[in-house]
């Protein structure tokens, strides 16, 4: 007897907002977060656009001694956590009674990292460190503060898959849930956007050099795109069985239908149509859904020729021209490690208010773009049952479906 798994609660903190009602509003309008970052440009970088996203601050919620373990990744995440297990109508009490777990996608914490080591260089002396330095470098820096600071008992461990991490960390706790081996988990994904973080990814010039119009930079599916812009932040969602929420009368967001995944086994970066879909296919198939019976498609792409090409003939291929397809990444860039979390938490927005968020930029179709759907302006429409594509370095794959209950 496999579990239903429902999403209860979503939270996020975004260059599209600090909040879900900002967020909302800035999908609907399209508006992009991206923005021209100076200090880049003097440290040596090809292009210093990004979505930007402030460290927040959070004296008003922690303690000193909480907040001294957490960087960029932890700090966001702390934010859209938050809000998340707000939006489900639980509160720490009810967490630290519960059979509750986090797992979260995160996959660098060079910011942090880099700070320890210039404060070594100058003090030149270890025990000047601070206590705090540890817990903020280490990969599951986000994991580790979220669980004391919200009083977990369950699961525990970062999902470290690139670009793909966030999209995993829901499949992983979905996975959990279905088995009757946790009653509720709380996913996301994290991505600190502070410069040293970036600076490897800039030296592949696989990021648009557009900097006179930051805004319409980021183009995916563009005949004219020219690369990717890095952005960031932290998105969360609390899944939690069904049978849980109907018991604690909780918010039922959507069902959390299907889960494929898969890996290319072939290149370091380039992407690969039969791994994708394989993806596709078995998320379909776990769902136990038809292509037609998806109403949108939340994109990976990129802004990069060659991945929003792969990605627009796998959609053709295994659901057909018809399905509306956007990139939310048009307007925030691509969140790397939070993508596919942060990307759930946008389709979900559309969901439950009725609309498909733009793929702005979108003006000029290439020979395999031109062969989907793209909505290049807002679209009413009701979304009973979207898509979610996330594709990372190294060739990993996820797929996500999600269905209104009704």
């Amino acid at each position: 007897m496999e579990n239903r798994v429902v999403i209860t609660g979503i939270g996020i903190y975004s260059c599209l907002g600090e909040n879900l009602s900002e967020v909302k509003d800035s999908l609907y309008k399209g508006r992009s977060g991206i923005i021209y970052d100076a200090p880049r440009k003097d440290m040596g970088f090809r292009s210093a656009l990004t979505g930007m996203v402030k460290d927040p601050d959070l004296k008003p919620f922690l303690t000193r001694r909480q907040r001294m373990g957490m960087h960029q990744p932890a700090m966001y995440a702390y934010m859209s956590t938050k809000e998340a297990v707000e939006n489900a109508g639980l509160d720490i009490d009810q967490l630290s009674q519960s059979e509750t777990g986090v797992i979260f996608g995160n996959d660098s914490t060079a910011g942090s990292i880099m700070e320890t080591v210039d404060k070594l260089r100058v003090k030149n002396d270890t025990t000047l460190l601070g206590s705090g330095a540890i817990f903020q470098n280490m990969n599951c820096s986000v994991n580790m503060n979220i669980s004391t600071i919200f009083k977990l008992k369950g699961i525990n461990f970062t999902i470290s898959a690139a670009c793909a991490s966030g999209s995993h960390s829901i499949g992983m706790g979905y996975l959990l849930i279905k088995q009757g081996l946790q009653e509720r988990v709380i996913c996301g994904g994290a991505q600190e956007i502070n410069a040293t973080a970036m600076g490897s990814f800039d030296g592949l010039s696989v990021f648009s050099d557009m900097e006179d119009n930051p805004t319409k930079a980021s183009r995916p599916f563009d005949k004219d795109r020219n690369g990717l812009v890095p952005g960031g932040g932290a998105a969360t969602l609390i899944l939690e069985s069904y049978e849980s929420a109907v018991k604690r009368g909780a918010p039922i967001l959507g069902e959390l239908m299907g889960y494929g995944f898969s890996s290319n086994g072939d290149h370091l970066s380039n992407p690969n149509l039969d791994g994708q879909h394989r993806s596709l296919n078995m998320a379909l198939k776990q769902a136990n859904v038809k292509p037609s019976d998806i109403d949108y498609v939340s994109a990976h792409a990129t802004s990069t020729p060659v991945g929003d090409s792969i990605e627009a003939q796998a959609i053709h291929d295994i659901l057909g021209s018809k399905v509306g397809v956007s990139s939310t990444k048009s307007m925030t860039g691509h969140e790397c490690w939070m993508a596919g979390a942060s990307e759930v938490v946008y389709s979900m927005l559309m969901m439950e208010n009725d609309f498909i968020a733009p793929n702005i930029n979108f003006e000029n179709p290439d020979e395999i773009s031109a062969k989907i759907n793209i909505i290049a302006e807002t679209k009413e429409q009701k979304i009973d049952t979207f898509l979610s594509n996330s594709f990372g370095f190294g060739g990993t794959n996820s797929s996500l479906i999600v269905k209104k209950i009704k």
